[in-house]
């Protein structure tokens, strides 16, 4: 930006909305079928859920 002039914050959530939107369509160019999947977490690492032994259930 060649611009030193302050932007409103409006401004500033559309131009990161708008590179969001650029960087996504890219990237479905690119990989085409074939979708990104997030990395699998150890099911042994999850807490257990204790709301029947804190509701006394």
């Amino acid at each position: 930006m060649s611009e030193n002039k302050k932007l409103s914050l409006a401004d500033a959530i559309k131009q990161k909305l708008a590179q969001k939107q650029a960087e996504t369509s890219k990237d479905k160019l690119e990989t085409g079928v074939v979708k990104k999947t997030k990395p699998l977490k150890s099911q042994l690492t999850k807490k257990p859920n204790n709301q029947r032994k804190r509701t006394g259930v």
